[in-house]
Formats: structure tokens, sequence, C-alpha cells
């Protein structure tokens, strides 16, 4: 009986966090947490040039908390800069519906040597 008690309150501990998915090719150098990190949406391009590092997928894991899309967004702000890479860019995003309280969103990291200042972005609160 003990058992079955441990086993549900981890099941529930542990499926309350959002499902993610990873996968990083090429690494830089971790970049400062005063760095800009430009945000593309679905829609924006990305500049020439740019090389890919990475993609990561956020999913629901049926029971999730704190996976809205700004959230999401900066948690991939935050593995952008530890992967060195200062482009996150939106490749798809579903919003919650009845299947999944989750923002669903697939984002692909990228490093640009360019001036990613110029570039039209979403605006994200520094953390």
């Amino acid at each position: 009986m003990k058992q079955f008690i441990y086993s549900t309150i981890l099941f529930v501990l542990f499926s309350c966090n959002a499902v993610v998915r990873e996968s990083v090719t090429k690494r830089y150098d971790s970049l400062p947490i005063d760095s800009q990190i430009a945000i593309l949406d679905v829609h924006q391009p990305i500049p020439e040039k740019s090389e890919l590092l990475g993609t990561i997928k956020f999913a629901d894991s049926g029971f999730s908390t704190d996976c809205d899309f700004y959230s999401n967004l900066s948690k991939a702000r935050k593995r952008a800069r530890e992967i060195g890479a200062n482009i996150v860019k939106i490749i798809e995003s579903k919003s919650p519906d009845i299947i999944s309280t989750c923002q669903r969103m697939k984002i692909e990291f990228y490093k640009y040597n360019g001036d990613i200042s110029s570039i039209r972005q979403i605006q994200l609160q520094k953390n």
C-alpha cells in the first residue's frame, strides 16, 4: 500500500511539468545574461547566414503547469543563451484548447553574427 501511495505522489509531482524535447546539434560559448536574444514569430523571416544550432519542443504531459506562451519563450530564451544562440525562432505554436491547457510550441535556435537589434521581433521582459 505504501508503494502505491509513493508511486501516486511521484506521478503527480512529475506529471505537472510540461514535456520538453530538445535537440542541440552545435554549441558556442554561453552568452551573458544581459545579451540580447531576438525572438522571431512564425511569420518573421530568419536573417540570411544564420546558423541553426538546435530545436526545442514544448508539449503537455496532461497535468502541466507553467506552460503558457511567455513562460515557454522565457525558457527558450534562457536555453538559447546557454548554447550560444542569439535568435529564437517560433516554428509552430498551438494555443491551449479542450485537449491541452498548454501552449504547444516548436522553436529553433540560431546563431547570427550580424546586428540583431535591427530585426523586428517579439518583446519579452528580461528575466
